[in-house]
């Protein structure tokens, strides 16, 4: 799967974009090689972004880490709940 695919597969099924990093630089969106995102339902609204990166992201995709988005495009911090990032949508 490629980066850009993954990305938009995690926005459509979380609610929120992301931004897949390797070295704390933006991977391309074409590279390919990435597992599938096996999620189908959104992580809870009360979950914070950090507990969302350990339990869904970091240990699917080692080396990899990621920046969730606000809906301005900005990444959030670790505190912040998942309720108000998908509110910053609206």
């Amino acid at each position: 799967m490629k980066i850009g695919t993954l990305e938009m597969k995690i926005a459509r099924i979380e609610g929120f974009r992301v931004r897949v990093m390797w070295d704390s630089r933006n991977v391309r969106s074409d590279r390919e090689g990435m597992p599938p995102w096996p999620y189908e339902v959104a992580a809870r609204d009360a979950w914070t972004v950090a507990k969302w990166r350990q339990e869904r992201f970091v240990n699917l995709y080692p080396g990899f880490d990621v920046e969730v988005l606000d809906g301005d495009d900005i990444a959030v911090q670790g505190r912040t709940l998942l309720e108000t990032v998908r509110e910053s949508y609206d």
